[in-house]
């Protein structure tokens, strides 16, 4: 019987030397029954030149070219175009294991679910493999919907669209939002209802390159991603309190019975300290609206904070602080770091 057909996503955009080594593991897949999309997001250096070129090697390539509109975008133009039952995405700085598709796709057979991911590590400029930010599984998992949430909202989870792979039943009728950074988060939070049990799979098969420059992941300096994540965070809060089932659902934490919407907050608190603590201090001023609502944010629910059960008593005495005197903590922050 022929194996299902799964369409692979790769949003490209300047990315000439890194591009080939993406595309080939890809088309290097055990599970060979595949659709490649490389959408061109406006390259000006010759990238979209090398994309045809890569198509005119594998008859399974096909490349979309467009205007300059952002990974999102790019993304949601190859969406409209997908043949396959099943739907993958890849970072086209990054590339992935040869049986990784096949062991996805086998995965979701294997539980009947919508959606299975794997493990990804992260590799630096020089080939060393950072610290792990999600740790895999030592076995096949299965994660209810409202206990992934709850990893995600612990920084524990993996909300990265590239891990995994979808029935294109759950993205039909679906976009990435345009023009906001952390995507992956905000639309994955909205698919949990739709998509069930999610399947997590041991190892490490997805392979990120953090190279400097790039638009993911390891960003330097102060970038939007700050405030998305706020806005990110605030989105899941209302989405929680909104399901009474989900807001008042008990969940083990640290040996303790919490309430989702207790960890929800706590996303949010969180979310809000790594803003203060990465915004140039001069732009901590009474001109900068975004700096105003997060800092009266933290005042106002001083009490809830200091009563939230899963903030750490750092997170709160951070929180707290940030509220009232942020300059002097971010001052005194910026000397701690240096020890």
């Amino acid at each position: 019987m022929k194996k299902p057909l799964i369409t692979i996503i790769v949003p490209v955009y300047n990315i000439m030397e890194y591009l080939p080594r993406c595309v080939h593991s890809i088309t290097a897949q055990t599970h060979t029954n595949l659709e490649i999309i490389l959408v061109d997001d406006g390259s000006t250096d010759g990238t979209g030149a090398l994309c045809d070129t890569l198509a005119a090697e594998d008859e399974r390539i096909w490349v979309l070219h467009k205007e300059n509109g952002g990974s999102s975008s790019a993304r949601n133009l190859g969406l409209g175009h997908v043949k396959g039952a099943y739907i993958g995405f890849i970072d086209s700085d990054d590339y992935i294991e040869p049986d990784m598709y096949e062991r996805l796709l086998a995965g979701i057979q294997n539980y009947q679910v919508l959606v299975a991911q794997i493990g990804r590590d992260e590799i630096d400029m020089e080939g060393n493999r950072l610290p792990n930010i999600c740790e895999p599984p030592e076995k096949d998992e299965l994660i209810s919907p409202q206990d992934f949430l709850k990893e995600l909202l612990m920084h524990r989870g993996d909300c990265s669209f590239c891990t995994k792979l979808f029935a294109k039943e759950l993205l039909q009728d679906r976009e990435f939002p345009v023009g906001v950074l952390n995507e992956d988060f905000h639309l994955l939070v909205k698919l949990l209802p739709q998509i069930g049990n999610i399947v997590s799979l041991p190892g490490q098969a997805y392979h990120v390159f953090c190279r400097e420059g790039s638009n993911t992941r390891k960003q330097s300096g102060f970038s939007r991603v700050f405030a998305d994540n706020i806005d990110n965070a605030d989105m899941v809060l209302e989405m929680v309190r909104d399901n009474v089932a989900i807001s008042k659902r008990e969940v083990q934490e640290n040996g303790k019975n919490v309430l989702m919407e207790e960890i929800a907050f706590r996303f949010g608190v969180f979310q809000r300290i790594d803003y203060m603590l990465h915004i140039p201090i001069e732009q901590m001023v009474s001109g900068n609206a975004f700096y105003k609502r997060v800092r009266a944010y933290l005042r106002k629910n001083l009490i809830n904070i200091c009563q939230n059960p899963v903030l750490t008593l750092k997170n709160k005495i951070y929180a707290i602080l940030l509220g009232i005197a942020p300059k002097v903590v971010r001052s005194v922050h910026k000397k701690i770091k240096k020890l």
